[in-house]
């Protein structure tokens, strides 16, 4: 069952259980069978710890309305971890658990999605197991190489996240500042693989500004003497687990429901760069300022843009105290972008680096009318997982130009009226593209696009062996004449979670021809690369979602379930 993301929702949930009032502990009782009373039924099972399968105690277990995710009924779990939450009428409820030191969760859930239990005549709901996680625990200390607490130094916590770009990315999940003993701590955490990184400035530190001639070293005095101060003008570089500065060599922290880790990082100063930039007027009498942007995993952590009255006077701005590393720097008019992996003072060439190029364009309906409302355009690097954070530009009247964009391909997504839409074909010289894919090249770029709503939701059953098969990974692929075609088709994927009885609903598709799948044990599978999910085809079921298909497609035919 597709939900609202989980990640969203959970705040709110917390918030809802905690104002939920005093339950009654369930009384201990053999399994409950759902039977209908009045066409009322119950959901019962047991709540286990998902490591150790321990029944757990005290457990708040409330089933929520699919509708509006309103709390309809809740109970406590009792001494041996049973539940029962009686007198539901015929519906399909999502069901949650909380306890105090576990992942406040919904029932099987995967990513963003769970399976909802649905009451009815024939469907047996009084033997679940609803596995919570215990939260992890990930903590550590940061000093300095002489052993020395570093305070207030800033740790990232980065996760690989499943988002639909083959390969997944990483995102960043949470931060924390030391304290004076230099000890930080992320608490309830859920089993994944995390990387850290660390951030920190040497308290003692001095920077000056050294303007650098082209071929210059640092300055020195007639005895050859460096600045007096160039022994404190240092900086701690981003480090890693396990006190790496290679982002490439950081070291993998497996978490496990309820483990505990330890993760010390120690910082290491380095004599600090100054890089001098190049920012010119542009046509107008502005000054095209620099900006130097450090990311670490693809997630940009911090940014610096040239002053504006030192670029005003001498043409050229420093960037001091600068810790080696690897950064972007924009420069120049029209904007370069450089990969910079700075190991050394030095005055920036301002002929290096990618030229970006203006991208205007248009939006359109499928129907080829323009865009009643405003809205924006967003695109998304495809090139790689660590590379390029979305940028967006407004689309007033359905016109829309980005007036820097980087060599590659990227994914094109729109909104308009605070609804999503999806871009469902691309015309670029003439000629139209199904997808929501561009290629930048070195030239600047003219595109139409069209997109549709996808307000269609479409519902299905995937059975095995007769029965309904819930918890099942199923997934819309559009068709396709070649599976290297299937990339440009990624932004029409639909995803959902089989329910209980088997059910499943995918929300806004857009009309197309497409193959459908249910995939058991799915969900650790790179289902957005095209040549993983290609294997599954030839076992799904065509569907064809027209453009008068309303707002709700039910298919005659059940999915197949197929086995990893």
């Amino acid at each position: 069952m597709a939900t609202m993301r989980n990640r969203e929702k959970l705040y709110a949930l917390m918030l809802a259980m905690a104002a939920l009032p005093a339950v009654a502990q369930t009384p201990a009782r053999t399994p409950i069978h759902s039977s209908a009373s009045a066409g009322l039924y119950t959901i019962a099972g047991t709540i286990v710890n998902s490591a150790s399968g321990e029944p757990l105690r005290h457990a708040t277990v409330a089933a929520l309305s699919e509708e509006d995710s309103h709390t309809v009924a809740a109970v406590e779990s009792d001494r041996e971890g049973r539940f029962s939450l009686e007198h539901l009428p015929a519906a399909k409820y999502q069901l949650t658990a909380s306890k105090r030191g576990y992942r406040t969760a919904f029932y099987d859930e995967h990513d963003d999605y769970n399976s909802a239990i649905v009451t009815g005549p024939g469907l047996e709901t009084g033997n679940l197991t609803f596995r919570l996680v215990p939260g992890g625990v990930l903590h550590g200390v940061v000093t300095t190489e002489g052993g020395e607490p570093v305070e207030n130094a800033r740790v990232m916590l980065f996760m690989k996240w499943h988002d639909g770009k083959p390969g997944g990315r990483i995102g960043q999940e949470n931060s924390a500042s030391t304290d004076d003993t230099g000890a930080y701590e992320f608490n309830n955490l859920a089993a994944g693989e995390y990387l850290l990184a660390v951030t920190a400035e040497p308290w003692y530190a001095l920077h000056h500004s050294r303007r650098l001639s082209p071929n210059a070293a640092i300055a020195a005095d007639s005895e050859g003497n460096t600045d007096p101060n160039t022994e404190l003008d240092v900086a701690y570089p981003v480090t890693y687990f396990d006190s790496t500065t290679d982002e490439a060599s950081a070291t993998r922290i497996v978490l496990v429901g309820g483990s505990r880790e330890e993760a010390n990082i120690t910082l290491h100063p380095t004599a600090a760069l100054h890089l001098t930039v190049d920012t010119p007027r542009k046509q107008d009498g502005s000054i095209a300022r620099a900006e130097l942007r450090q990311t670490v995993f693809g997630v940009m952590i911090g940014a610096e843009s040239a002053g504006f009255l030192d670029a005003m006077q001498t043409g050229t701005t420093d960037f001091n105290g600068v810790a080696p590393g690897h950064y972007e720097l924009a420069q120049g008019d029209p904007p370069r972008v450089l990969e910079l992996d700075a190991a050394a003072s030095q005055q920036v060439d301002p002929a290096l680096g990618i030229a970006t190029v203006p991208v205007h364009g248009t939006m359109k309906t499928t129907a080829g009318t323009p865009w009643t409302e405003d809205g924006s355009v967003i695109l998304d690097s495809m090139d790689s997982a660590h590379r390029q954070n979305p940028i967006q530009a407004p689309c007033i009247r359905g016109t829309f130009s980005f007036s820097s964009v980087p060599p590659g391909q990227w994914q094109l997504s729109a909104d308009s009226g605070g609804k999503q839409l999806q871009v469902v074909s691309v015309t670029v010289g003439g000629r139209t593209s199904a997808g929501n894919l561009i290629t930048v090249g070195d030239r600047p770029l003219s595109i139409s696009a069209a997109t549709s709503q996808g307000s269609t939701r479409l519902e299905g059953f995937a059975r095995r062996d007769g029965k309904g098969a819930p918890g099942m990974m199923v997934v819309l692929v559009p068709a396709a004449k070649t599976v290297s075609d299937l990339g440009a088709l990624n932004g029409l994927f639909r995803r959902d979670q089989s329910d209980s009885d088997g059910s499943f609903g995918l929300r806004n598709v857009v009309p197309g021809q497409y193959i459908l799948v249910a995939i058991d044990d799915g969900w650790t599978l790179d289902w957005a690369d095209p040549n993983v999910i290609s294997r599954y085809l030839p076992g799904g079921i065509a569907v064809t979602v027209s453009d008068k298909a309303g707002k709700l497609v039910t298919l005659s035919d059940s999915v197949p379930v197929q086995t990893r």
